[in-house]
């Protein structure tokens, strides 16, 4: 085996392989049981939760001209004996809460 063969072959198999781990990063996605999480711990700063579920499948938002995917989610907590409702949406690649409001 010639060692130029060798040198050029690892040279582009490590080429490869950083320009592969800089796709795979972009696309790389939070899970919604974390962002679940998240949220439940908010709102558990003003109280018990009676129950939250999440959508495990990421959906388009777009609001005026951003667009994302996003999970969508909701909270429900009874305060002063009045059950609230709350419906949530966060953002799939940072987990970031877009949006929280009352049902």
């Amino acid at each position: 085996m010639n060692w130029k063969s060798f040198a050029l072959g690892a040279a582009v198999g490590a080429v490869g392989g950083i320009v592969l781990s800089g796709a795979a990063k972009d696309h790389k996605t939070v899970s919604p049981e974390k962002v679940l999480k998240s949220v439940k711990e908010r709102f558990k700063e003003d109280g018990k939760i009676d129950g939250s579920w999440i959508s495990m499948k990421p959906e388009s938002f777009k609001q005026h001209t951003f667009e994302t995917q996003v999970f969508k989610g909701g909270v429900s907590r009874r305060i002063d004996g009045e059950l609230e409702q709350f419906e949530f949406i966060a953002d799939v690649k940072s987990g970031t809460i877009l949006d929280v409001y009352p049902l």
